[in-house]
């Protein structure tokens, strides 16, 4: 039997999908294994160096894929951590990385397990704001990492998005 357009169960479920629709749209990276790519470029003159997105949201358990997309440097994605040389900006019982230099098209995957705020920067470009920021799902609002601010190029603290912004827009570039 063949139901009519007008039918008030037919828009129901064709609501109930397009609310489908929208939750697939929200700001969410993809689940299971697949890794969210972080980009890492520049302009062409190298006067300016970014990741993109510089502020991620993601769930436990995701993993985070930098891409050195930039023809003309190579990059680094380097934890904020002692065992990197700099003060510690990731959740207590986080384990740190650092990608090495990654020349152009070569990339780094890390694995979040441990819900907290994880901020990272680029090794020869820090001094010029190339920092990002990952918030693990669970992590707390605030600035976590507010009594190492001073240890940090100030260029790189002002390049941090804030958390509550990553939190309720999942990307921030």
């Amino acid at each position: 039997m063949s139901t009519p357009a007008h039918d008030p169960r037919r828009r129901r479920l064709l609501g109930a999908g397009g609310g489908l629709l929208l939750a697939a749209a929200l700001p969410w990276p993809a689940a299971g294994g697949e890794a969210i790519e972080i980009g890492m470029a520049g302009t062409s003159t190298g006067s300016a160096v970014w990741f993109r997105p510089r502020g991620l949201r993601i769930r436990p358990g995701q993993a985070v894929r930098w891409v050195n997309h930039d023809a003309g440097n190579v990059h680094t994605a380097t934890a904020y951590h002692p065992a990197n040389g700099k003060p510690l900006r990731l959740p207590q019982d986080a384990k740190p990385w650092d990608s090495g230099y990654l020349l152009p098209g070569q990339s780094f995957t890390w694995v979040f397990d441990v819900p907290g705020v994880y901020d990272y920067f680029c090794l020869p470009h820090e001094h010029a704001g190339m920092v990002g920021r990952i918030v693990v799902e669970g992590a707390p609002a605030g600035r976590p990492y507010a009594g190492t601010d001073a240890q940090l190029p100030p260029v790189a603290v002002a390049g941090f998005p804030e958390v509550e912004a990553v939190l309720s827009q999942g990307r921030v570039d």
